[in-house]
């Protein structure tokens, strides 16, 4: 018998990749520095704030015993904590550790690392699961949904 496995790569594999190629761009090409060193605290503060983030949301996710898996069946609809400041805390976090770590090196290159994941989260996650959980959670979802934005 044999399973079906979905191979689908999923969202923290896809920041571990943008973190990689952000940093290896500007290491490769430093040669444009738009960020002075003086906004590094504030880039510091981005990463501390996105893992701060991603961390608050895993607690809640295994506190409920629902899944954090995108392609799997949520047990639950979590609408307290990050989420009720942003429907995707975690993809959030995603984003704003990849933007501060690019405010951190400074270089116009590193920022191309925060915008892919951005696009990247938006056409292969977000969409579906949105989609996902409006069909098992119906009118909770949508009320949700109506008060709370995707982003933040």
């Amino acid at each position: 018998m044999t399973e079906d496995i979905n191979y689908q790569l999923l969202p923290p594999a896809y920041f571990q990749i943008c973190l990689l190629f952000e940093i290896v761009l500007h290491f490769l090409f430093p040669v444009v520095r738009i960020i002075g060193k003086s906004l590094n605290y504030f880039g510091f503060l981005l990463i501390l704030l996105g893992l701060g983030l991603n961390i608050w949301t895993d607690i809640l996710f295994k506190k409920r015993k629902t899944t954090v898996k995108p392609f799997e069946k949520p047990s639950v609809l979590i609408t307290h904590g990050p989420f009720f400041i942003s429907r995707h805390p975690m993809y959030l976090g995603f984003v704003l550790i990849l933007l501060g770590l690019a405010i951190v090196l400074g270089s116009l290159i590193s920022f191309i690392g925060p915008v892919a994941m951005f696009f990247i989260l938006a056409k292969l996650f977000i969409s579906k699961e949105e989609k996902s959980l409006e069909k098992i959670f119906g009118k909770q979802y949508r009320e949700y949904k109506s008060r709370v934005r995707r982003w933040f």
